[in-house]
């Protein structure tokens, strides 16, 4: 890891735990509007998840752990893993679910093991002084993680250029969603979906891998 990529993950996790010390373990305290939306999200997301066998799965950037909470919601027979880079979303995320044997909560920028499915939410937003060109290297490296450590697919979200220009704000960043899209399709996978009609302003891309 380079000294600017360390420098950036510094600056991220500054920032998600400013929001989660102002908030407290709540959709506002990993930087949504609120509880509809998020659930709106990880439904998005969760459609990665093709199988009704027992599954592992890992969650990139998890926060205070609120997917977990999700996925107990709708699933049954799984393990998770919460990865997050702010030490102070990983012990929220510990001391929400202590009694909960089947999740692992992580503080790194990467899982320690390859899981059946890997998601991220709302991690590639948050770009803060970095440029366009900087962070379309940043999310390039991030996508490399999580396709490494995923066996049967991916899936992630990102703010969308094609949101209204006066609700950009600068220090966001909003992605191309054909530019990803095609970026996934080239290295990854030939079956790759891209949702854009969740009407939220981002998109979701699912990678689904070949076992």
């Amino acid at each position: 890891m380079t000294n600017q990529q360390r420098d950036t993950l510094r600056l991220i996790s500054k920032y998600y735990s400013a929001k989660l010390s102002q908030y407290g373990p709540t959709p506002q305290g990993v930087d949504w509007n609120g509880e509809e939306g998020q659930n709106l999200r990880f439904e998005t997301l969760c459609k990665i998840i093709n199988t009704s066998k027992e599954f592992s799965i890992n969650d990139i950037g998890c926060g205070y752990g609120s997917l977990y909470e999700f996925l107990l919601k709708r699933f049954q027979g799984f393990s998770y893993t919460g990865v997050d880079i702010s030490e102070n979303m990983i012990f929220a995320a510990q001391n929400t679910f202590k009694e909960n044997t089947q999740a692992n909560f992580v503080n790194s920028d990467r899982p320690k093991e390859i899981a059946d499915f890997s998601v991220a939410s709302g991690i590639l937003n948050v770009r803060l002084d970095r440029t366009d060109d900087e962070w379309q290297i940043y999310i390039e490296e991030f996508l490399e993680i999580l396709n490494s450590y995923s066996r049967y697919g991916f899936a992630f979200n990102c703010l969308t250029s094609y949101s209204d220009q006066d609700k950009k704000r600068d220090y966001l960043y909003y992605g191309d969603p054909c530019a990803l899209f095609d970026l996934c399709k080239r290295r990854y996978s030939r079956n790759v979906a891209l949702l854009h009609d969740y009407n939220l302003y981002e998109f979701t891309i699912l990678v689904k891998k070949t076992p």
